[in-house]
């Protein structure tokens, strides 16, 4: 590649940049647009609950949710460029998948899963060898969780070619499953007094190949411009015409360079890591624990760690403070970008993707102990559930060595 001229600019700080960027961490946007909508059998379940319409039973409920990979995929085009290897960018089906199989999973669903996937792709940029890694990828993701006893049925999808619409990459997918009324798992049963546990988005689950870096699917628009240098601004193919040259790729990396703190990583591979699926962890809990005393599960995606936010008994105040380290790639993006703590919890799962609350400290200790024994990921007891006194606003409060956060 060319390197272009360098152009500095000071690292902004402000709220804004995400939105400068042409992305949203908080979709207030899209809130706005979907307000009036019916809100399903259960509203304050983690997804939308439809009634039992493809089987017709009064006891049964559908699922249908949709998630992409969003601006990683990108990144795995210019990976996959950048190596000259097309199937690097294979992952990116992985993002999608978890993204989709997680959300459902939170409301109960650990089994007869089908999927369908949509790939948009520019055709003078995304040849035949990366759409056949991808779907492959997808497969074999969907196969991996067959064989750990979670029915996942890889049902095809849809590739178009719209150059004139997508500049690179764009990843999707669907899921759909059927389950009993009985077996929903309601997040807003979460109430004061709940123990809330964590599970580390980092290391290697039984069922990965490798180590995971834990930056999952949400951030990576600023995650890749703030971390990597100006050489890749000549990709213009991976970022939108309309940002400023001052917010593109304007950090100190090569994707080839080590992860500072963490050698195990080029800042490429931290950066595509692909999203850690929680399914089978949830699904051993749920074998063993009775879902009634799981009152939530939270997907911290979207929103980070104030996901958690829009669940729960009115006036929740989710107090987080005994949380995980921060995480080499976390601390990475957080030097080189200049973001505040506050925005980096908001943004990033900074280390924990998953959190159940559950009633007692005795069945927080037997998950984690699951955790640990059947599924290889760290977990521990993050903080709790306390009353507010500010209505029926929830509330989340970080506590770390970086200070108090608010939200």
């Amino acid at each position: 590649m060319k390197k272009s001229p360098k152009t500095s600019s000071a690292p902004a700080t402000s709220t804004d940049v995400y939105a400068q960027r042409g992305v949203s961490s908080g979709k207030e946007d899209v809130h706005r647009a979907t307000r009036n909508l019916d809100q399903g059998l259960v509203p304050t379940a983690f997804c939308k609950i439809l009634p039992d319409f493809l089987g017709g039973s009064a006891k049964h409920c559908n699922i249908i949710h949709a998630d992409t990979a969003g601006t990683k995929a990108g990144l795995a085009w210019l990976m996959a460029q950048a190596h000259a290897d097309p199937k690097i960018a294979g992952s990116i089906a992985v993002d999608a998948l978890t993204m989709n199989v997680d959300d459902v999973g939170c409301c109960g669903v650990v089994d007869d899963i089908l999927v369908n996937q949509t790939i948009g792709r520019n055709a003078f940029q995304v040849n035949s060898d990366m759409i056949e890694a991808i779907i492959g990828s997808a497969d074999h993701f969907c196969t991996m969780l067959t064989n750990l006893g979670i029915g996942c049925h890889f049902g095809g999808g849809e590739t178009a070619s719209v150059g004139d619409i997508v500049r690179t990459l764009d990843v999707g997918s669907s899921v759909v499953a059927r389950l009993k009324q009985k077996d929903i798992i309601d997040a807003g049963n979460m109430v004061p007094d709940d123990i809330l546990v964590g599970f580390s988005s980092t290391g290697q689950a039984f069922w990965e190949t490798k180590l995971n870096s834990g930056i999952g699917s949400n951030g990576l628009t600023n995650g890749r411009h703030d971390a990597l240098c100006d050489i890749y601004r000549n990709m213009t193919e991976t970022y939108a015409p309309e940002m400023e040259k001052g917010l593109v790729y304007r950090g100190p990396y090569k994707l080839t360079d080590r992860l500072p703190e963490d050698i195990n990583f080029t800042i490429g591979e931290a950066l595509l890591s692909p999203t850690r699926t929680y399914l089978p962890l949830i699904k051993t809990v749920l074998t063993h624990i009775p879902r009634r005393f799981i009152h939530g599960i939270i997907h911290c995606s979207g929103g980070g760690q104030t996901k958690i936010m829009k669940f729960g008994k009115p006036g929740n105040v989710y107090m987080k403070d005994d949380i995980f380290p921060t995480p080499p790639v976390f601390a990475m993006l957080q030097r080189v970008s200049g973001a505040t703590w506050e925005q980096m919890y908001k943004v990033y799962n900074m280390g924990w993707r998953l959190e159940m609350a559950v009633p007692s400290r005795t069945l927080a200790n037997e998950i984690i102990d699951i955790a640990a024994k059947s599924c290889g990921i760290k977990a521990q007891v993050i903080g709790r559930i306390e009353k507010g006194d500010h209505g029926n606003k929830c509330q989340v409060v970080i506590r770390s060595c970086k200070g108090e956060l608010k939200y």
